[in-house]
């Protein structure tokens, strides 16, 4: 919507015969809005801005928390009026109803002052399966050196594990460690007031540096940390596939010495690898040892001889089976030990539930697994003593479900109840025609042995 004073100046130039685009160049507005004005020029704005819809604006904008598609449903809907979505906005600028935005300013980093650090969730395929990762990302503020990792889940240990693993990437330390107010680093308030964790401060402690939360609502504080995570989604993880984690987290790291730090930013002038040769000297210096990362927990081992740990299971010599064991839980190994000696060792499972690993070694074989392996006594018996009765018993052997020991027995028991030759007769007869009923077995049997045990003609 434009003034009146505007319309009739568009209008009179018309009138002189003056061209649209040259109206539209003296008037500041688009050629459109002069076609618009030149057709109608009867047309007044479409709404007088009037005390009464100033009253009704200022209502909707507060039930509808500023969103302007609502403020203008809700006043068609109570008030019947259609309101342009363009003159709502005018108005609310005009009335100052939102709040403008303020310059953010920038922020200067001397050599070696501040490293930032951050996470973000991104959605990605590992193998067929499509997850959440958390990428967890640190910044060195003056070079803007980047390291990224990405992990299932981001708790305080994979935050040292994260730490560690950056801080040897960047072979030193920043004094001042920047993030935001979320409760891995921090155990109560926000911003200045921010307490941290005990265990996060004494890990901060080893390496020389201490974390900083900025203020609520001012990510701004962090922006070289926060850009980063963008630059990742639009190069990192455009047009790459990953196998597992381990493979997702080396081509992370490769991406970061091979790309992100050799590509020069215009606002450095250079690439972060040759502003980070400025910035080395003065890092702080890494300890000379620096302590394993790792979880250390409690479990009970189970009847089966599992200890559980993240949803997961792991094996333990049998012989611990209701004692208590301690376990170290390391970025990539589960280690056990029983009175401080080590008693397992497993490749830790990531991004899985419910899975198991097993050491050989760890477990014998159950009693009934090697009870019950292999022919039985009563097939050892039959076989080996003739060609058709040994066929006869691996035929029906494969009729039946497990090792038919039953039947073995009960046809061990007709060998040797009746004469060799009716049985073996009987048995060649079955076996030609398929018949492994051991019960019509048996009255072929007695068929032919009726004449000589029975003499019933002669009774």
């Amino acid at each position: 919507m434009i003034a009146d004073a505007k319309r009739q100046a568009i209008l009179l130039l018309a009138k002189q015969g003056v061209k649209l685009r040259e109206i539209s160049r003296k008037m500041d507005v688009s050629r459109n809005t002069v076609r618009s004005v030149i057709r109608h020029p009867e047309l007044k704005p479409a709404h007088e801005c009037d005390a009464q819809l100033l009253i009704w604006i200022r209502e909707a904008f507060t039930c509808c928390c500023g969103n302007a598609v609502r403020i203008a449903e809700v006043i068609r809907d109570n008030h019947d009026l259609d309101i342009p979505y363009s003159t709502l906005t005018r108005i609310v600028r005009e009335q100052q109803l939102r709040k403008p935005p303020q310059r953010s300013g920038t922020y200067t980093y001397a050599p070696g002052a501040e490293m930032q650090h951050d996470t973000s969730p991104h959605r990605l395929l590992i193998g067929d399966t499509k997850v959440t990762a958390q990428c967890a990302s640190l910044v060195l503020a003056y070079s803007r050196k980047v390291y990224i990792q990405y992990y299932p889940n981001f708790t305080r240990f994979e935050c040292k594990v994260f730490l560690d693993d950056a801080l040897r990437f960047m072979d030193g330390a920043c004094p001042r460690c920047v993030i935001d107010n979320t409760c891995v680093v921090l155990a109560s308030g926000c911003g200045a007031d921010a307490v941290i964790t005990p265990e996060m401060a004494a890990f901060a402690r080893i390496y020389g540096f201490h974390f900083i939360a900025h203020s609520i609502g001012n990510p701004n504080r962090k922006a070289h940390v926060e850009r980063s995570f963008d630059y990742v989604e639009r190069n990192f993880l455009a047009g790459r596939s990953f196998h597992d984690w381990d493979d997702l987290n080396r081509q992370a790291k490769a991406w970061c010495e091979q790309v992100a730090n050799k590509k020069p930013k215009r606002s450095l002038g250079m690439s972060p690898d040759e502003a980070f040769v400025m910035e080395k000297p003065h890092l702080l210096a890494l300890p000379v040892v620096l302590p394993p990362v790792y979880h250390s927990v409690d479990r009970v081992v189970d009847i089966e001889a599992y200890i559980s740990l993240d949803a997961n299971r792991y094996s333990v010599p049998e012989h611990l089976i209701g004692k208590v064991v301690m376990v170290h839980k390391h970025l990539s190994r589960v280690v056990v030990f029983f009175k401080h000696k080590q008693v397992a060792d497993h490749v830790r499972i990531v991004g899985g539930r419910g899975k198991k690993r097993t050491d050989p070694s760890h477990h014998k074989p159950l009693a009934y697994k090697r009870s019950y392996q292999g022919a039985c006594s009563e097939e050892k018996l039959l076989l080996g003593q003739h060609n058709t009765l040994d066929a006869y018993v691996r035929a029906m052997k494969k009729h039946v479900h497990g090792r038919g020991v039953y039947r073995m027995r009960r046809l061990l028991n007709m060998q040797r109840t009746y004469p060799e030759s009716p049985f073996m007769a009987a048995i060649e007869q079955a076996l030609k025609y398929g018949m492994y009923d051991l019960t019509r077995l048996e009255s072929m049997i007695l068929k032919q042995v009726a004449g000589d045990i029975f003499n019933l003609d002669n009774d």
